[in-house]
């Protein structure tokens, strides 16, 4: 066989054709939800999928205050930030996070499997989450899909 002849496919960024998703957030689990819109974000889906190319779909969240999650995370789960200066170290609860801004819990979540470089920066910006059912992507033409989560 000549070397020449089995070449891998790689997808360039030139070619990347991206299709908008809506997905309904009620009732599902945090951490499998998650998984699932970061796999879409990175465009795992796809059959042309190229780790180095940002080649993933635009997603839409709605419903993000209906999340839910098991076992006992809403009192245990923490969030941390630090500004950086000495004793500035905050800590808030899951739960209390939620009612402060529930698309902020999303948002990190699927943030933390998206790949921690400037591909991933760029995928995180194609994710819109909203907390109710109202969004301004109805031009967009979203296909909805269902996550079993």
């Amino acid at each position: 066989m000549n070397r020449m002849e089995s070449k891998t496919f790689s997808l360039r960024k030139e070619d990347v054709e991206r299709k908008w998703f809506l997905v309904d957030a009620r009732g599902k689990t945090l951490g499998r939800l998650s998984s699932e819109i970061a796999k879409i974000l990175r465009g795992k889906h796809k059959p042309v999928f190229t780790p180095h190319v940002d080649c993933g779909d635009y997603v839409v969240v709605i419903n993000a205050e209906k999340i839910k999650v098991t076992g006992d995370k809403m009192e245990k789960k923490e969030y941390f930030r630090h500004s950086g200066y000495v004793g500035n170290y905050k800590i808030i609860k899951l739960r209390e996070l939620l009612q402060k801004s529930p698309t902020l819990v999303l948002r990190e979540a699927v943030k933390g499997m998206l790949p921690h470089n400037i591909l991933g920066r760029k995928m995180i910006k194609k994710l819109k989450i909203y907390a109710g059912e109202e969004h301004p992507h109805k031009a967009q033409k979203l296909e909805k899909i269902e996550i079993d989560a």
